[in-house]
């Protein structure tokens, strides 16, 4: 398995958190503060030049709304 960054479920899951934050109607240091996190932190999962452990994803998900096994269901296309 690679441990790259840059894989091709990586992207898609990027994506997906991008759209969900967009289609919420929030932007990056909106969703930032509701994590009570940093804009940067938002802006390099996104981008997709950071990964998100279990914690942080369900802490994503949480903040967007989202349900976590859908999204993952979508990343496993």
């Amino acid at each position: 398995m690679r441990k790259s960054i840059y894989t091709e479920r990586q992207v898609r899951f990027c994506a997906l958190l991008k759209a969900a934050r967009k289609e919420a109607g929030l932007t990056q240091k909106q969703l930032a503060k509701r994590l009570r996190a940093y804009h940067s932190y938002v802006s390099r999962y996104e981008r997709g030049d950071r990964r998100l452990d279990v914690i942080e994803f369900l802490a994503v998900a949480e903040a967007l709304g989202l349900e976590p096994g859908k999204v993952l269901a979508k990343v496993r296309g």
